[in-house]
């Protein structure tokens, strides 16, 4: 599914301004103890052009920039795969979710 208001808000904003060849919204909330459709904690797989020759901080900056207005209130944490066309295609794997470190499992 397309998910809840956020992820599809998210999965908008990037399409909107990377023009992603692929594109991935992992909702990872239920992970981290919030309440059922919190969505707070996201992953996202950006394989974009706009990438391309651009280190790797530079994408991150990016997918900042595409979500800043989310970042400032609902979204919580972010984590971010950014790969230019060429690298997918030579590695099409994203690294597992990083573990909760904290909220309410304390």
């Amino acid at each position: 599914g397309a998910g809840g208001p956020l992820a599809r808000t998210i999965r908008a904003k990037l399409t909107a301004a990377l023009q992603p060849t692929h594109l991935e919204v992992r909702d990872d909330s239920p992970r981290h103890g919030g309440p059922p459709g919190a969505e707070t904690h996201f992953g996202v797989l950006v394989v974009s052009e706009r990438f391309a020759g651009l280190p790797l901080l530079q994408r991150h900056r990016l997918v900042h920039e595409a979500l800043q207005e989310e970042l400032a209130g609902p979204l919580h944490a972010l984590q971010v795969i950014a790969r230019p066309p060429q690298q997918w295609q030579s590695d099409p794997q994203a690294p597992p979710a990083p573990p909760c470190l904290g909220g309410s499992k304390r």
